[in-house]
């Protein structure tokens, strides 16, 4: 379908500066909802195997960032992932929005992580995580920002990076835009859900960024529910 050919880059409303509290923390609670009902939270979880599969950190802590992390709900499900199969990780989340940090740091499910409020291009690292992802991040970036996060995400993890993101496709647009019509109690979400869809990838555009970005070697693979799963495993790990 045409609608759907190029990315969208009309705003989404989370990305404004005066949304309240008790809105973003709605959003937040759907979203998280959403991820674990639609698979999102298994797909990083699937990242950071495929990063780790060859290497052991059962006696040193494995350091993961995320970058945009909104409410914590990635992080989460990689310290209940990591505290089942016993590995020692140490978890940080980074995004610009203090609102969504404040709520993050609010809830008790999210004890052990580390939350810090910050554009993630003026974060400096001490010492380099293991790996740095994102998820449903990279959507709201211009082709030039993202080719920027690739070479920033590669030259600031040890180990390698990832990316969970939408695919742009005219049926994931119609499926969240009715479920969320239907379920959603969030104008933020009814709003942005099916918007970030249209602002989602085509695999073409991550070939693109990544060729752009100088980065040859990554892996991008098409996950249910309509996500692209890109990882990169920095090369003097391979």
């Amino acid at each position: 379908m045409t609608l759907f050919q190029h990315r969208s880059y009309k705003k989404e409303l989370l990305d404004k500066n005066d949304i309240p509290f008790e809105d973003i923390k709605r959003n937040m609670q759907e979203l998280d909802f959403i991820n674990r009902k639609l698979g999102g939270h298994d797909i990083t979880l699937d990242g950071i195997v495929s990063l780790i599969k060859n290497h052991m950190f059962f006696n040193s802590k494995l350091t993961i960032v995320e970058i945009g992390c909104g409410g914590g709900d990635n992080l989460r499900a990689i310290r209940k992932w990591a505290e089942r199969i016993h590995l020692p990780v140490q978890l940080r989340g980074i995004d610009i929005n203090s609102e969504c940090i404040a709520y993050a740091i609010q809830q008790k499910r999210n004890r052990g992580i580390q939350f810090i409020v910050s554009d993630y291009k003026d974060f400096w690292f001490e010492e380099k995580p293991d790996i740095i992802f994102s998820s449903l991040f990279c959507h709201h970036f211009s082709e030039a920002e993202l080719i920027f996060m690739v070479r920033w995400m590669q030259s600031n993890s040890n180990l390698g990076f990832f990316i969970n993101d939408l695919h742009r496709h005219w049926f994931a647009y119609y499926s969240i835009k009715l479920l969320t019509k239907l379920f959603s109690k969030s104008y933020l979400v009814k709003n942005d859900a099916p918007l970030s869809v249209e602002r989602g990838f085509k695999r073409n555009e991550w070939n693109t960024i990544f060729e752009k970005a100088g980065v040859p070697n990554f892996n991008c693979k098409w996950r249910w529910a309509f996500r692209w799963l890109i990882t990169c495993l920095n090369a003097n790990k391979e």
